[in-house]
């Protein structure tokens, strides 16, 4: 059944106007009134609705049923990290979401090839939101991962403390500990955040701030991996433990 992110309160018996985004979707899908479709919020389970209207750029719906379902992980794992360049960052989010990241935040760090500021940065944040929108329609996801603003990694470390219990930063350095040890050291209940750097990983010095900061460095392991598959590696880690 076909699903769609649909923003608004939802309540069983009511109609409603689709927002925009959903709505398009429907229209490309070629559905037909009397359809049935599935809504999801971000506020909990999945909905039913009939489509009963279709307009030129329009599309009515009745929502009948509420299912509680979450196909959530139990541990909420975030990710930082410095932007990939091309189109790697996008999918770097749409994987992200799909393995049920609670919140991605784009970072500008001093081997960043991406460079983003004012007016392109909100619209790369947009389009990062809506990949993650896409991501969960596809697997099932009931809660949309937030992409945050971009952020400079200097500026935002010293808010980093609010985000998670555990926080993590995957680091070259001498003397790190592997992850796996880390995490099975850590209270499964606790949330995670992992600090992940771009092509060529952090500098020595970003890695010493994230450090002072109070983030574990840690290890994948011996081999070098890509900035994207590093930070998809540790969300796998980390989730599959919680």
């Amino acid at each position: 059944m076909p699903r769609f992110h649909c923003p608004v309160p939802l309540t069983i018996g009511t109609e409603l106007e689709l927002p925009a985004a959903a709505a398009r979707h429907v229209q490309v899908l070629r559905l037909q009134p009397g359809g049935v479709i599935t809504l999801f919020n971000g506020e909990g389970g999945e909905y039913s609705a009939t489509i009963l209207r279709m307009g030129r750029s329009d599309v009515a719906v009745r929502v009948d049923h509420h299912e509680a379902v979450e196909r959530e992980t139990g541990r909420r794992v975030h990710l930082a990290v410095g932007m990939p360049a091309n189109d790697r960052m996008d999918w770097l989010v749409e994987k992200a979401a799909e393995l049920g990241v609670r919140s991605v935040q784009p970072l500008h760090t001093a081997h960043s090839v991406l460079r983003l500021a004012g007016e392109r940065a909100t619209k790369k944040q947009v389009h990062w939101q809506s990949v993650a929108i896409a991501a969960c329609e596809q697997c099932g996801g009931n809660r949309v991962p937030a992409v945050m603003p971009v952020a400079d990694l200097s500026a935002w470390l010293p808010a980093s403390a609010g985000v998670a219990g555990l926080r993590c930063v995957l680091s070259l350095s001498p003397g790190t500990r592997p992850l796996t040890e880390v995490l099975g050291d850590a209270d499964a209940d606790a949330g995670v955040l992992f600090l992940s750097g771009p092509e060529g990983g952090l500098s020595a010095s970003e890695d010493a701030q994230a450090r002072a900061a109070g983030f574990v460095p840690v290890t994948l392991g011996h081999r070098v991996l890509r900035a994207e598959t590093a930070a998809l590696a540790a969300l796998v880690l980390a989730l599959s433990a919680g």
